[in-house]
């Protein structure tokens, strides 16, 4: 049942959550200037949601799983996952960083590498040690050309 709770999901959930009763509750007087980041925020919320789109569908159509916790039937390094190993963790993060900027959540910002610490720490080091132990020299060489985040 832990598994199915503990997913970047439920992660990103709680950090927007916790970035919205911050800007409610906690505004502290700060704000990022008005317009300018309403529509930063909402560039940066679309650009995750596209970003999350492609990999997923990049992930189905090599017939593999997007769950953190199983294990991949295949090495997918086409599509989006040329440019990223994780465009759908990076997505997770624009979009919490779009958040924070549509709410003006100004004191929420360090949210964002936190949240980047812990999916790193509790999905991609795993993930990646499954995909190295399970694709080997094909994992080594897409790892040399391609950044985990960018």
């Amino acid at each position: 049942m832990l598994k199915w709770i503990d997913i970047p999901p439920v992660w990103l959930a709680g950090a927007a959550a916790l970035a919205w009763v911050q800007a409610a509750r906690y505004p502290a007087g700060l704000s990022f200037g008005g317009a300018w980041a309403d529509f930063a925020g909402g560039l940066l919320v679309g650009a995750g949601l596209v970003l999350m789109a492609l990999a997923l569908m990049e992930l189905r159509r090599h017939r593999t799983t997007p769950i953190p916790h199983l294990e991949a039937e295949r090495l997918v390094t086409s599509g989006i996952y040329k440019r990223s190993r994780n465009p759908i963790y990076l997505g997770d993060a624009l979009i919490l960083t779009g958040l924070i900027l549509r709410w003006d959540a100004v004191l929420s910002l360090p949210l964002v590498p936190v949240f980047v610490w812990v999916i790193e720490r509790r999905f991609i080091l795993p993930e990646e040690d499954r995909l190295r132990r399970k694709f080997r020299m094909n994992f080594a060489q897409y790892c040399h050309k391609t950044r985990r985040w960018v």
